[in-house]
């Protein structure tokens, strides 16, 4: 194990002094259920949830000093996500070490959405356990700075059903229904949306949300459809 997180530990930019912790942010609970560790990521991802919003918030402060409030706090939802944070434990290689039940791993485990960012989340509080704030914050803004800055142009883009709307009726077509599935136990679901236009499915979104998972679909719709004008 402890050569297999090597690779890990380099990708995130920190080499943990205590690696139990670092195991500990990859255990999932379904992992728990079924082996001799005894307790899951969910505490650090609580604390990592927060560490993540403290430096997020701090650089947005300061990295866009002549913005207001509210394109703040966009501009913060725009990264601090579970879409966008899933995308940043992929880049990483994350998902091929969680450590998942059975069932959990056979059903796509290591790629969900809401696993992975949780377990980003429960890397960063480890960081913070291990090294200190000052750390912490440096491998925050190493793993997510880089999408601030890409960020700004694309906060139109945060409330993509509207978008996808207004797209729609631009081109004279009809307005989208969205159409939802969910699975899992009630205190752990993961919602998929597809919205459909004219009988066409023309995208699909999963999330810890109806909401989330909603706007992810219309998202692909809308990427679906510029796509398309410019074949």
């Amino acid at each position: 194990m402890s050569r297999q997180l090597d690779d890990l530990q380099t990708a995130v930019g920190h080499q943990f002094g205590d690696e139990g912790l670092l195991r500990r942010a990859l255990s999932h609970r379904s992992w728990i259920a079924e082996s001799s560790d005894e307790v899951s990521n969910e505490r650090l991802e609580f604390l990592g949830d927060a560490v993540l919003g403290w430096v997020v918030a701090d650089l947005v402060y300061s990295e866009f000093d002549d913005w207001d409030e509210g394109r703040l706090t966009d501009l913060r939802k725009s990264v601090v996500n579970a879409a966008a944070l899933a995308d940043v434990a992929r880049e990483i290689g994350l998902g091929q070490h969680l450590l998942l039940g059975n069932g959990e791993d056979a059903a796509g485990g290591r790629d969900k959405a809401s696993i992975l960012s949780d377990a980003l989340e429960a890397v960063i509080g480890a960081v913070y356990i291990d090294a200190g704030s000052e750390t912490a914050f440096g491998v925050v803004r190493r793993l997510i700075g880089p999408r601030l800055s890409e960020a700004p142009s694309q906060l139109d883009r945060l409330d993509q059903k509207s978008t996808l709307q207004e797209l729609l009726a631009s081109r004279g077509r009809r307005s989208p229904t969205y159409v939802l599935t969910s699975q899992g136990p009630d205190h752990d679901k993961e919602f998929t949306a597809k919205v459909v236009v004219e009988d066409e499915v023309l995208g699909t979104g999963t999330g810890r949300s109806k909401k989330m998972a909603e706007q992810q679909a219309a998202g692909e719709a809308i990427d679906r459809l510029n796509a398309a004008d410019h074949a």
